[in-house]
C-alpha cells in the first residue's frame, strides 16, 4: 500500500523531460546520440542581456525581491505589451514567476475549481492536462488533425462549452506542432468567448518571438474579452534564455492579486539575478535586435531543411510550421509493421525505436495527443539534423 497521494499517483511525467533524459543515458554509455527531444534554443543568451545579470549582481540585488517581481521589470513588462503586442496593462497586473510553467499553474490554481471544466486544442503541451487534474478539474481535449493544420476552429471551440468550462488554454505559436493562429482565426474565437462570459482564457505565447510568416497575434488584443483573457509569456524561448528560469503573467486585478498571494505561499519570488537581466530583454525592440533576427532565420531555415528531408521519406506527412521549432509529423501509415522485438502502434513506439535503434531522440505524440505523431524539435545543428534525418529514413525501411 503506497503512502504517496493519489494526486501524485495518478499524473504522468512528462514525456519530454523522460525522453530527454533517456538519450542523455544513452549518450552516457558512449552512444551517438541526437537529441531532437527537448524544447530549448541551442543558442546563448545574448551579451547584452548577460551583462545586465552581471550589473546586477555588482549592485548587490542579492536580497529577497518582491513576490510579483520588481517594480521596474513589471514596468518593462508593460512597455514590451504596449510596443509589441498594442495592450495595456499596469504593473500591478504583472506576475514574475519561475518560467512560464509556473505562471501557468498559478493561472489553474487560481480559476479551476475541483469539477471545473478546461477545454483546451489538441494537440497541446504535455504538461496541461496533468497541471488540471491536479487541482481536479477536467480536461477537455478539441482535436486537430493535419488536415486542419493542427489548428481547432471556434465553431468547435463553441461546440466543447458548457456551463461548467472555466478556462480555455491557447497556445499560439504552438508546442508540439509549430502552428500560428491568424488574426482572423483567433478573431473568430474571440467572438465566441464573448458568448460565453464565465469562461477565461489561458493565452501560452511563450514562443511569440520565433514565427517566420506572420507578425504574432496577442489574443489579449479584443476589447470585448481583454479582461477575462490571462496572456502568459516569459523569456525563455525567444531570448534564448531558458536556464534563467523566468516568465510572466499578465490579467486583470483580482486574478493578478490572486497569483500573486499562491505564489507568496509557494514559491515566494523568482531570481533577483534572472529579473535584472530580464529587463534588459523587456526593454530590448524585437524589430531592431540583429541577434534575434539571427536566430528566427536560423530556426526557419532549419524547418526547411527537414521538412524537404522528411517529404522524401515514403509515409512520412508533415504540414508546414510557421514558428516555435517543432514538426509534428504523421507516421501512422508505418503503425502495424515491426522490426524484430519492435511492434509500431503508435507514436510512443515510434520513438522508442527511433530512440534504441537509430539513436535519435524525439517525443511520441501520444503525449500530446495524438498517437498518429511525433514531434521532431529541429534546434539543433544543420549537420546533426541531416545525420538524424538518414537514420530515421534508414530506421523506417527496416519496418515491415
Amino acid at each position: 500500500m503506497t503512502y504517496l497521494a493519489t494526486r501524485v499517483t495518478e499524473m504522468a511525467p512528462s514525456e519530454t523531460l523522460a525522453m530527454s533524459q533517456k538519450s542523455k543515458d544513452l549518450a552516457a554509455k558512449g552512444f551517438n546520440v541526437i537529441n531532437l527531444a527537448v524544447g530549448e534554443p541551442d543558442f546563448h543568451t545574448p551579451d547584452f542581456i548577460k551583462n545586465a545579470g552581471k550589473q546586477g549582481i555588482d549592485e548587490n540585488y542579492t536580497l529577497y525581491p518582491p513576490v510579483p517581481g520588481y517594480l521596474d521589470l513589471r514596468e518593462a513588462i508593460c512597455l514590451k505589451l504596449k510596443r509589441d503586442n498594442g495592450v495595456d496593462y499596469k504593473p500591478n497586473q504583472i506576475i514574475v514567476s519561475n518560467g512560464a510553467k509556473h505562471s501557468i499553474m498559478n493561472v489553474i490554481l487560481a480559476l479551476v475549481n475541483p469539477g471545473d471544466e478546461v477545454v483546451m486544442p489538441t494537440p497541446c503541451w504535455v504538461s496541461y492536462p496533468e497541471m488540471v487534474q491536479l487541482v481536479g478539474g477536467i480536461p477537455v481535449s478539441i482535436f486537430s488533425g493535419i488536415e486542419q493544420d493542427f489548428k481547432v476552429t471556434a465553431a468547435q471551440i463553441d461546440a466543447a462549452i458548457t456551463p461548467k468550462t472555466k478556462l480555455l488554454m491557447l497556445n499560439s505559436p504552438s508546442n508540439p506542432t509549430g502552428s500560428v493562429y491568424s488574426h482572423e482565426e483567433l478573431k473568430a474565437i474571440a467572438d465566441v468567448v464573448a458568448k460565453h462570459p464565465h469562461v477565461y482564457v489561458m493565452s501560452d505565447e511563450i514562443y511569440e518571438l520565433i514565427s517566420f510568416e506572420k507578425k504574432h497575434e496577442c489574443f489579449a488584443q479584443f476589447p470585448e474579452i481583454k479582461d477575462r483573457v490571462i496572456i502568459v509569456n516569459g523569456v525563455a524561448k525567444g531570448w534564448a534564455m531558458t536556464g534563467w528560469r523566468i516568465g510572466y503573467l499578465a490579467a486583470n486585478a483580482e486574478i493578478a492579486d490572486a497569483c500573486n498571494k499562491i505564489q507568496g505561499q509557494m514559491t515566494s519570488a523568482c531570481s533577483s539575478i534572472a529579473q535584472r537581466a530580464t529587463i534588459a530583454a523587456m526593454l530590448q525592440d524585437p524589430k531592431e535586435c540583429e541577434g534575434l533576427k539571427e536566430m528566427v532565420k536560423t530556426f526557419k531555415n532549419r524547418r526547411d531543411l527537414v521538412l524537404e528531408k522528411l517529404r522524401q521519406i515514403p509515409g512520412v506527412k508533415t504540414n508546414t510550421p510557421t514558428g516555435a521549432f517543432y514538426i509534428f509529423a504523421d507516421v501512422s501509415a508505418y503503425f502495424g509493421k515491426s522490426f524484430e522485438n519492435y511492434h509500431i502502434k503508435t507514436g510512443a513506439d515510434m520513438a522508442n525505436y527511433l530512440l534504441d535503434t537509430a539513436h535519435i531522440a524525439l517525443v511520441g505524440g501520444d503525449a500530446f495527443g495524438n498517437k498518429n505523431c511525433i514531434r521532431i524539435s529541429y534546434a539543433t545543428s544543420e549537420d546533426k539534423l541531416i545525420d538524424a534525418c538518414e537514420r530515421l529514413k534508414k530506421a523506417l525501411e527496416k519496418l515491415n
